[in-house]
């Protein structure tokens, strides 16, 4: 499977049930042998949690979407230099819970962005990086929104309204379809126990292809 690790990401509008999956992920690949490291995005490093409470603090609604987008990548260029890549290169694999993916969501189908810069930013933070493969939670918004809300105070993007998700989820399952060889679209409308059974089950379908490619079957 090689030395580097591989960067699986998880995906989807608010009360979509990721960010549940990812111990059940990670102990699938503990299980295997496989050394794993966890995060988030935006977040995941000191400097890229502090700029994470800038985003969701609902004192700064009516944040410009360009300052938005550029605060995402200032995170996440932080994230990738303390954290992502060094453990990518010694080896570990990462889960992260959003990533680009959600940028080009929120940023492009929530707020209407231009794809452009949304693209040119992440040719400039990543350079060639991107996940090998993105388990993509899907429901209608107005679920997530209602699951998102029983859990208490709504940050500054839970509390946008329902054409924001609606736009960010038809960018997901856009992009899903244009590139079907790292994405997997799972139903999260289903029981947490039914999703979690299926993202194990595709997470070491993943694992079985990589070392059957190494083996050259």
């Amino acid at each position: 499977m090689g030395e580097r690790g591989r960067f699986i990401t998880l995906e989807g509008i608010e009360g979509a049930g990721k960010s549940s999956q990812m111990e059940p992920l990670r102990q699938t690949l503990l299980e295997l042998g496989i050394p794993v490291l966890t995060s988030r995005e935006p977040g995941g490093s000191p400097v890229a949690e502090r700029i994470r409470a800038l985003l969701l603090d609902r004192a700064n609604a009516g944040m410009a979407a360009t300052a938005e987008l550029l605060l995402v990548f200032a995170a996440r260029a932080e994230h990738l230099d303390k954290v992502l890549v060094p453990a990518l290169d010694r080896g570990t694999w990462v889960l992260c819970d959003r990533f680009t993916d959600a940028t080009y969501a929120y940023q492009g189908g929530g707020r209407g962005m231009d794809h452009r810069p949304i693209a040119l930013l992440e040719d400039l933070v990543q350079g060639d990086l991107r996940p090998d493969l993105t388990l993509v939670f899907d429901l209608p918004p107005a679920l997530g929104l209602e699951r998102a809300r029983g859990r208490g105070e709504s940050d500054r993007f839970e509390s946008e309204r329902l054409a924001f998700f609606e736009g960010a989820r038809a960018t997901y399952l856009a992009r899903a379809r244009a590139h079907p060889s790292r994405y997997r679209v799972l139903d999260a409308t289903r029981s947490l126990e039914s999703v979690t059974a299926e993202a194990t089950g595709l997470l070491r379908d993943f694992v079985a292809a990589l070392a059957a490619q190494g083996s050259g079957g």
